[in-house]
């Protein structure tokens, strides 16, 4: 199976819907996890962003390659953490209110500078309702993209470290979502504003930092091996998502859990080892990472890994469940 010129094509469901469903036959315990919420996840966001302004600040008068410097080593770090929390608001897993979560994904987004975070709930959502494909799940990347960057080091050396870009590019043939809505727009307002306030009153050197540190963690940084670890078939070719048991998972807010997310992206992100401890015969069987740093190195060097190395599928619907397990499974997903 040559994962260098084309994707590879699944007539299968997504694997985790199914799952969902055997899982909470032989594990009914697991409902308990289902629908929680963690308000902590707050105020790591906010003792975060509260972080990044303090080092902006601090980097204010330095020279322009310290504050470059300083986002590769520790604001890279600390970016990803945010993500993660927006993350989490976006399955509405920090606060019972649907409205506290989106506010706290607006301020997790402020000092990654671009007002990513309302839009991004938007096209994650879909990632997990329509994995693998092509016209609703925007982390899958294009054709044109994958065939750019080819399979040797320079295109994928390329490829991470303008990741953001092509992320943004991709969004564009997801035509089915409306994201440009009243929180879109105050998501939009709040980046403005908090990006001007940095330069007026901090400076360039600041704002540097802080869109380093965004730039960084999500590109060409061992933090950029996560979207290679979510769902590249690097270490099987038939297994479409995989887990990341590693250091980095406890400042990450356990965010290489990803089966388990995906199985059931109604438990937040503290309970996620709970939830792999409870139905190990479905987890412990299944391969994972260890190391983003390893994985980094492999994708960048192995020619034989390249951006088609993807499951895409064509089947936009549902698996059928049986009028018992249905509810329980729905709110697993939600």
């Amino acid at each position: 199976m040559d994962t260098t010129t084309n994707f590879v094509f699944s007539t299968k469901s997504e694997p985790h819907r199914i799952r969902t469903r055997e899982i909470l036959r032989h594990h009914p315990e697991i409902k308990q996890l289902i629908g929680q919420k963690n308000p902590m996840t707050f105020w790591i966001t906010l003792g975060t962003v509260s972080l990044q302004i303090l080092i902006a600040y601090l980097l204010r008068d330095q020279p322009w390659w310290a504050a470059v410097l300083a986002a590769y080593c520790i604001g890279a770090f600390a970016a990803h953490t945010l993500f993660v929390c927006i993350h989490e608001a976006a399955h509405n897993l920090v606060f019972r209110k649907p409205n506290a979560n989106l506010w706290t994904a607006i301020l997790g987004n402020l000092p990654s500078v671009f007002p990513t975070a309302l839009s991004f709930r938007q096209f994650h959502l879909k990632h997990h309702a329509f994995q693998g494909v092509h016209e609703l799940d925007a982390d899958l990347p294009d054709q044109w993209e994958a065939r750019l960057i080819g399979s040797y080091s320079i295109g994928k050396a390329f490829w991470l470290f303008m990741f953001p870009a092509f992320q943004g590019i991709r969004t564009l043939r997801v035509t089915e979502l409306k994201i440009f809505d009243r929180w879109a727009i105050i998501n939009s307002v709040a980046q403005v504003v908090f990006v001007a306030a940095i330069i007026y009153f901090m400076g360039w050197t600041a704002f540097l930092y802080l869109f380093a540190s965004f730039w960084f963690s999500v590109g060409l940084h061992p933090l950029g091996a996560r979207w290679i670890q979510e769902h590249y078939l690097v270490l099987d070719k038939a297994q479409e998502t995989y887990s990341y048991y590693g250091p980095l998972n406890t400042i990450n807010l356990n965010v290489g859990y990803h089966n388990e997310h995906h199985d059931f992206p109604s438990v937040p992100w503290n309970l996620l080892p709970q939830l792999k401890k409870m139905a190990p015969e479905y987890y412990d069987n299944l391969l994972y990472h260890t190391s983003f740093t390893k994985l980094f190195f492999e994708f960048l060097f192995n020619q034989e890994i390249s951006l088609f190395s993807r499951i895409v599928r064509s089947e936009r619907g549902k698996i059928p469940l049986s009028d018992q397990s249905k509810p329980d499974i729905e709110l697993a997903l939600k």
